[in-house]
């Protein structure tokens, strides 16, 4: 299954290895795609990867973590990533956007926006309480980034509402202290995650991936079975894949960090709220991504750290294991 071709809707995979979503931080001034970026998003097509996902890349100047960080809120923005999705393309990849905010998580922002006046830690700064026209605001900066996207060319696209990030603030009870109707009850809660998707769906017939943290790891945060319920609704909402990660939005926990320890939380996605699922978080080996598949734990498996250690994991383990070849012509003579 790891290295076999398929489809999401008219989406064609030549296998389920996706690039995780890495922030870079290596973006020229106003968020626009750097050489880094071109080198480095197809190395990873070269090296037999069927899906990339960019790192966040942000809505607004105010939603990146840094100010180092991919933008998607001007047209030259859109014609340096229609650069980038042609020479992945012309690897045989296919190459997808995150699409995020990063809310209370805004390093370089003199104020940044969230939905509650709640400083991330620290050494954070404290956030400016968004009105509920402000929280409107964002969502219609989303639609806009979607547009974008769809100009740009992106074979997909993932709504970034995990790690803490400004969604993320929204969906959990332990950041979102809001009384209005982006806050307080489960339903208002995820409320505007809803919103997006549902006007998004009316304009875009693409794959959609969520990605959400599974849980908080906080007693009074969002749990797995918030998560369950949540994916019901997304489900309604034809989005094809939740991207299954856990954590980010405090600092106040200490959880077990072992090779796949967010696949049971794909699993139980997948299983209860029935909706297709990828898993990441320390997938290393080859037998490890296999086998998570064969058992029907996750459709899709994402490696982040372990492709920046080697760009060439699909290459060489789809020869070495499954004699299955997406060596480049050029590197045959390796082979």
């Amino acid at each position: 299954m790891l290295f076999k071709k398929n489809k999401i809707r008219d989406l064609e995979l030549k296998n389920r290895v996706i690039m995780a979503p890495m922030c870079m931080y290596s973006a020229k001034e106003d968020g626009i795609v750097a050489p880094f970026h071109i080198e480095h998003y197809i190395t990873r097509a070269v090296g037999g990867v069927g899906l990339i996902i960019t790192e966040a890349t942000a809505i607004s100047p105010e939603g990146r973590i840094s100010n180092k960080d991919l933008g998607i809120w001007n047209d030259k923005q859109v014609k340096e990533f229609k650069n980038l999705i042609t020479r992945v393309h012309s690897y045989d990849a296919k190459i997808g956007i995150q699409i995020a905010h990063a809310g209370r998580k805004a390093e370089d922002c003199d104020e940044p926006l969230a939905p509650s006046q709640l400083k991330f830690s620290e050494k954070y700064k404290t956030p400016k309480k968004l009105s509920t026209q402000d929280i409107i605001d964002i969502r219609n900066e989303f639609l806009e980034a979607i547009k974008r996207s769809i100009e740009a060319g992106f074979d997909m696209i993932e709504i970034h509402a995990a790690h803490g990030y400004f969604i993320n603030q929204m969906l959990s009870p332990f950041s979102n202290k809001r009384d209005d109707i982006y806050g307080g009850s489960f339903e208002n809660r995820n409320r505007f995650l809803l919103e997006v998707v549902k006007e998004a769906r009316k304009f875009y017939k693409g794959v959609v991936f969520v990605r959400l943290s599974a849980v908080d790891y906080e007693e009074t945060g969002f749990t797995l079975d918030d998560c369950i319920k949540l994916c019901k609704e997304l489900k309604k909402l034809d989005v094809d894949v939740i991207d299954v990660s856990t954590g980010g939005n405090s600092t106040n926990y200490t959880n077990a960090i072992y090779p796949g320890y967010q696949i049971e939380y794909a699993k139980a996605i997948k299983e209860k709220a029935e909706i297709s699922t990828s898993a990441v978080g320390m997938i290393n080996t080859y037998e490890m991504a296999k086998h998570t598949l064969i058992r029907g734990d996750t459709d899709y498996v994402l490696l982040g750290r372990e492709l920046l250690r080697n760009p060439y994991w699909v290459v060489n383990n789809a020869k070495k294991y499954e004699n299955i070849d997406f060596i480049n012509k050029n590197y045959v003579r390796a082979y």
